[in-house]
């Protein structure tokens, strides 16, 4: 049976409705948590189903455009799905599916007197549906409106159980969060100002009828907003402190989405936006920094969240790569990379969390012994941590090869540069990561020098570490199937990326036929060249 075409504008809004209808009944239904987390899990699972039809009708009959309220191009709401736009959608919905499901199994089995799950489970789908609107947006507008959706969720989810350890690092989230946000309206201001629109077909044919250095200024203001939420260097001293406070579904849902909805944002605006060839030595230049300060960072510390938090900084620099290369090879490097980072960070995440439900802490002075005390929980660890540090045959070399050939083919200088960085920094990841997998797994806990103190006393660990309440668990130290579940089931898709690496890269390069060839864009948005507004041709 053949899907027919006009399913994909139809399908386009359901990736935001779906979430947010089932977070209003599940407000409904807050003292009733068992129908509360089955309509939550049921509406992921919706979301998931209808990303992947998105992807396969985008990738089979070409993107779509759907006009909100039949207003007519370029007012109004238009929602945009092409072959990124819907494969974001797709690991996004797989990623918030599987943390919701670790997020349930983690309050059963250690109690949510501490985690107000009636508040979590719709603030969480009220998240998922910011994300949505944020990929799907086809103006700058309501990109800001996905953004402070997204962002206002994660205000809540940032301070689930009112530690003060959490007030203070989302308080530093939302200052910087404020922040980001006026200068993303401050450029809304001056990209309306200078096109009089703000869808960005439009608006790409309108900037060249403005003077180039308006252009550049306009564009320079958007890239440092959404450097900000990309946590790009030297934008990112933010991120380590606030996420590795949250409790652990929230920092692995933190970690693995909300920096690539900035990306995501760059991706686009370089596209569609950007005078050709201005800002990309600047995208060079700021992911060669973000490489190496990120995992410089990452091997100075002791606490494994705040290390994987520095890694997660450090691997955006590669999505910069990609898209500062200009060229088709580039972008489809990143739009695969991207794809891997999202899975496999999160999936860190959630088996720090098992480590700290397992030790009951998160610090290498503290951690030891864990290969003979949970020879699974070593197992999860090391595949993604493989995966990430780019060991062959795993997704995350191939992602790294695709970008490294992608520079090579670039020639250029500083193309060669950041090849050595990328390099560098996939040999310093590994060694951060061996160095985890050293102290946490591989030496006896009465090696570490805090080790004795928390072998001795784990309930000590509850001032510290809010996650793990051992008076409230009846089997301290288990790793219950329902957080194992997830978090292997995220190991298994990111295993499936390299093994079906082949079909996915062919993907990937179409996307980034599509995302290079702006008309494509252009003419899913505002119909065929006669019907576009004067203001020239892209």
């Amino acid at each position: 049976m053949t899907l027919s075409p006009s399913l994909l504008p139809a399908l386009a809004p359901l990736p935001v409705l779906i979430p947010l209808l089932t977070a209003a009944a599940t407000l409904i239904v807050g003292r009733r948590p068992r129908i509360q987390q089955t309509i939550s899990v049921a509406a992921l699972t919706a979301m998931a189903v209808v990303s992947a039809l998105l992807l396969y009708l985008a990738d089979r009959h070409g993107m779509a455009a759907l006009q909100v309220g039949r207003r007519p191009t370029p007012i109004g709401i238009t929602l945009v799905v092409d072959r990124l736009s819907a494969g974001m959608l797709l690991v996004s919905a797989i990623v918030l599916l599987a943390v919701l499901v670790f997020a349930i199994g983690q309050g059963v089995k250690d109690g949510s007197d501490r985690q107000p799950t009636s508040i979590f489970q719709p603030t969480y789908l009220i998240l998922a549906a910011g994300v949505s609107i944020a990929f799907l947006a086809g103006d700058l507008f309501n990109l800001f409106v996905g953004f402070e959706v997204l962002l206002g969720a994660s205000f809540v989810l940032l301070t689930l159980g009112a530690s003060t350890e959490r007030v203070r690092a989302g308080v530093s989230y939302v200052l910087v969060s404020l922040v980001s946000s006026v200068v993303f309206l401050i450029g809304i201001a001056l990209a309306y100002a200078a096109t009089g629109t703000l869808n960005l077909a439009d608006m790409s044919l309108r900037m060249h009828a403005i003077p180039e250095g308006v252009r550049a200024a306009i564009c320079a203001v958007l890239l440092i907003a959404f450097g900000i939420k990309a946590a790009v260097f030297p934008l990112s001293n933010w991120l380590p402190d606030s996420y590795p406070t949250a409790p652990a579904p929230v920092t692995a849902v933190f970690a693995g989405l909300l920096t690539k909805v900035g990306v995501y944002s760059i991706i686009r605006i370089h596209e569609l936006l950007l005078p050709p060839g201005v800002f990309d030595r600047v995208l060079l230049v700021g992911g060669l920094l973000t490489m190496l300060i990120g995992i410089l960072g990452a091997i100075a510390q002791s606490d494994i969240k705040r290390l994987l938090s520095f890694t997660l900084v450090s691997h955006i620099g590669y999505l910069l790569f990609g898209v500062g290369l200009n060229s088709i090879a580039g972008m489809a490097g990143t739009v695969f990379y991207v794809a891997h980072h999202i899975l496999v960070q999160t999936t860190l995440f959630l088996v720090v969390g098992l480590i700290e439900r397992q030790a009951g802490s998160a610090s290498l002075s503290r951690l030891g012994g864990l290969l003979a005390a949970s020879p699974a929980l070593a197992l999860l660890f090391g595949v993604p941590a493989l995966n990430l540090g780019g060991i062959p045959p795993f997704s995350g070399f191939i992602g790294k090869v695709r970008l490294l050939q992608a520079g090579a083919a670039d020639g250029s200088v500083l193309a060669w540069i950041l090849v050595v960085g990328s390099v560098l920094t996939s040999l310093l990841t590994l060694y951060a990561l061996a160095r985890v997998w050293s102290k946490v797994f591989w030496r006896p806990r009465a090696q570490a020098p805090e080790g004795a103190l928390a072998a001795a006393a784990p309930s000590a660990l509850i001032e510290e570490s809010d996650d793990v309440l051992f008076e409230h668990r009846d089997d301290p130290g288990g790793m219950p199937a329902s957080m194992v579940a997830p978090t292997a089931a995220l190991i298994a898709v990111g295993l499936a990326m390299t093994v079906f690496a082949g079909p996915i890269l062919a993907v990937a390069q179409r996307s980034a036929g599509d995302l290079t060839d702006s008309h494509r864009y252009l003419e899913t948005v505002l119909g065929p060249p006669p019907t576009w507004p004067s203001g020239g041709d892209r």
